[in-house]
Parts: structure tokens; sequence; C-alpha cells
């Protein structure tokens, strides 16, 4: 059971819109911080400020005693809309109590200096400063503190305040990146439901490339839905070829079978009868034969498409189907042998290359005639390696061969069997998938024939 589809789009904008999410989180994280820092430095500088008013109104009395006159105005400063809590506290040298809560905590910086910390004071989260500064008598330096606190409601309120300014710009730029983004995904889109709409609209035979024009990131889609279109092309083509040619070649022998068969039914006599029946089997061996080498064929059709060549020791298969083919010659009465060294290879497909070797000599043992010499030979030129199988039989008429490069399949598809035969063809064929150039020449002193199948230097491979 195939998984149900799914849409690209909604996987896109999804994705997108979740990255987007996180990031505006953490943008958010972020701001709060940042918010609370500057909230944090504001508000010091403020508490920082109202300490050092106080601390301005210490001073001596007439009786060199240390006495602080609290400037309201500078506590008043610390209030706000959130109705933050003010607390102080001087203290003189020695901890002497001057003013203020007598329990609010004291910090201990040194001597001009002021120091903060964050703290509690009863049930209420406080923000405090400790300023220690010396007043002079003359003979002698006091030191005092003064320490001013308050709650943090109004820091909190500023930070909120910064982040929802911050979260509502932020919302507004996610709505504007989510509208493009939908935007930019539709059109960039587009190229595939065009590539979609121009397969569609075509006819079921109609195989050509297709031609778009489409972002870098569709290319290679496009060229896989060509390759495979090329590939379906050739394999109807085969299948096109094979069907042609079995319905010519089948033709003639399912012909001569049913004239027997009529003939053995009109039978006078055994003899007639016996006959037609071995005119009827001949012609079924010859079916049988043709049916064979339209399969293999069909094999270099499907070869074609697939490309796949290695290097193959031509001298060991050479010899070795020599010697297979050695018995159907001498049952022809015909001397085959095999001439050439013990390795050479070059880039073929070794059971293509088997079926155009048995073809050859299955050609020669059958038109040479009996007393004929066949050999295969097999020599390394320098236009390439060379596999000939020559015979010096009666040969065959070379002005009805076709020329370089011409279809032989077609000729004979044309012609008949009579000179050539389909396995010509067949070795032709399976030349020109090998890269090799395959000729038909006359054999020595003008007798017989001779075919050369010649792999270029450029087709010899490794082992």
């Amino acid at each position: 059971m195939s998984a149900p589809a799914y849409s690209l789009r909604r996987r896109l904008l999804l994705w997108l819109f979740m990255a987007t999410a996180l990031l505006g989180l953490a943008a958010l994280g972020d701001t709060w911080r940042e918010a609370m820092r500057t909230a944090q430095t504001v508000s010091d500088r403020v508490l920082f400020g109202s300490a050092l008013a106080i601390a301005e109104k210490v001073s001596l009395d007439e009786t060199g005693v240390l006495e602080v006159d609290i400037p309201y105005s500078s506590l008043e400063m610390l209030t706000s809309t959130a109705q933050d809590k003010v607390f102080y506290r001087v203290e003189g040298p020695n901890g002497a109590f001057l003013s203020g809560y007598t329990d609010l905590p004291l910090l201990n910086p040194a001597v001009g200096e002021a120091a903060f910390a964050d703290g509690r004071f009863g049930n209420v989260a406080i923000r405090s400063v400790t300023l220690a500064r010396v007043i002079s008598t003359g003979d002698r330096a006091l030191v005092f503190r003064v320490t001013v606190a308050e709650s943090t409601r109004a820091r909190q309120a500023l930070a909120r305040e910064i982040l929802l300014r911050a979260g509502l710009r932020l919302g507004v730029l996610a709505l504007a990146v989510a509208v493009i983004v939908w935007a930019a995904v539709t059109v960039a889109l587009r190229p595939l439901r065009q590539l979609g709409g121009a397969i569609e609209t075509r006819s079921p035979d109609d195989l050509r490339p297709v031609t778009l024009t489409a972002p870098q990131e569709v290319g290679p889609l496009i060229g896989a839905i060509n390759g495979f279109m090329g590939r379906l092309d050739s394999a109807l083509a085969a299948l096109r070829h094979f069907t042609g040619n079995a319905s010519h070649q089948l033709r003639t022998p399912l012909s001569v079978v049913r004239t027997q068969l009529a003939l053995m039914e009109r039978a006078q006599n055994p003899a007639q009868a016996s006959t037609a029946m071995d005119q009827a089997k001949s012609a079924l061996t010859r079916a049988e034969r043709v049916l064979a080498q339209l399969l293999v064929l069909a094999r270099v059709d499907a070869a074609q498409s697939a490309g796949a060549m290695y290097g193959v020791n031509l001298a060991e298969a050479a010899r070795q189907i020599t010697a297979e083919m050695v018995p159907a010659a001498l049952h022809a009465g015909i001397d085959l042998g095999y001439e050439g060294p013990d390795h050479l290879h070059a880039q073929c497909e070794a059971v293509l290359l088997g079926e155009m070797l048995k073809n050859l000599i299955d050609n020669a043992i059958s038109y040479a005639g009996r007393g004929a010499i066949v050999t295969v030979r097999l020599q390394a030129l320098p236009a390439g390696i060379v596999l000939t199988v020559e015979d010096n039989g009666p040969g065959l008429d070379l002005s009805r061969a076709p020329k370089r490069g011409q279809n032989l399949r077609q000729d004979t598809a044309n012609t008949g069997s009579a000179g050539y035969g389909l396995g010509l063809a067949i070795c032709a064929e399976i030349s020109a998938l090998f890269g090799a150039e395959f000729q038909l020449l006359s054999g020595a002193e003008g007798r017989g024939l001779r075919v050369e199948v010649i792999f270029p230097k450029g087709q010899i491979g490794p082992p």
C-alpha cells in the first residue's frame, strides 16, 4: 500500500513558519534580557542619584556630630506609576544610626565607592545602593554610609513595556514574512506545475524530450524525465523492430508449414505424406532458428539502452566458441579452426559477443559447403583488434551487400534471407553496439567470404 500523498507547498510553509516561530521566540527571549538590562541601568542611575543627593545633605553640627537633612525630593524621584516602595538608611561612624529604616540591609563598599545589590526587605523584592563617603572635622575624618532601596515593580514594568513593543514589531514582521514566504513558495513551485502541464497535454506516443525553461533545481528532474522517455522510446523502438522482423522472418516458414500440412491432407500415398512432413519439419526448424535470432536482436536492442560494456578476453571467447562449433562443422564436412593469441581484451558484452561469433561461424558453416575451410582469426593491428571469420566456399554477391553505415537489418527485411540472412544482421548490430566496424569482404584469392569486425583502439580495454 503506497503512502498517502502530501503537499510539498504545505511542508515548505510548515518548516518555514516553524523556523520563523523559533527564531521569533529566541528573539523575544533576547529582547526580554536586553529589556531587563536596560530597565536595570536606567533605574540604577536614578537610585544612585537619589543616594548621592542624600549624601550631600550630611553635615556636622556645632558639636561636631553628624546630622542629615533628608531631601525628600530625592526620594520622590524614585516614585512611579508602578507605586514602588522606597526605603533609605543613613549610618554614621562605627555603625551609628542617623536616619531611615533601622533594619534596612547595608552594603560595605570602599570609601568613595558605591555598591548595588538585589535582595528582599520584609516581603518586598528590592534593589539597593550604598554609598560610602567621608566628611572631615579638621582633625579627623568621619565615614558615613547612605543606603537607598526601592521595590522592583517599576523596572519590571519598564521591561514588560519594552518587551511588548518589541513583540508587536516581531509579530508584524512575522506576518509580513509569512505573506512573502507564501507568495515565494507559490512562485517557486510554478515550474513544477508547468512541467506537469507540459507532460499531461502530450499524446501517449509523443516521447520527445521536454524543453522547458526552468530553474536549476528543476533541471535534474527534467533531465531524469527526458532520460526515462529516451529509454522508453528505445524500448518501444526495440519492440517495433522485433515485431516487424518477426512478422517478416516467420511469415515464410509458417506459410511453408501450412502448405505442407495441406499437402499431407491430400497425399495419395505414404511417400507423399512423408515428404510433406519432412518439408514441414524443416520449415519449423528454420522458424525456430529465426525466432532464436529475433530474441537475440531484442537483447541487442535492450543492451543499447543499458550500455553496460566491460573488458572481455576476445581470444578466450573466440577459442571457446570455435571449439563448441567444431561438432556442427564436422557434421557439415567443414574444417573449422582458430588462429590468434591467447589473450586480447576489448570493451564489449560477453553474451552478445558470443552470439555474434556463433552467428558468424554458423553462417560460414551453412553457406561454405562440404570440404570448405572456415578460419576464426584474431589479430592486434595498428588500427585496432580485428576479429575475422573467413571461408573458401562459393561466397556471396557483395554487390548486394549494404554499404558502410547502412542498416543491414533493414536490408535483410527488404530482401529476405537470400544471400545475407538475419544472422549477419545480428552480427552487424552487435558490432555497432560495441563501437566496432563490420565489413563483408571477399576471401583469399577472391573465393569465399571474409567477415571482419574491427575494434578501434578506443574500444580496447583492460581485462
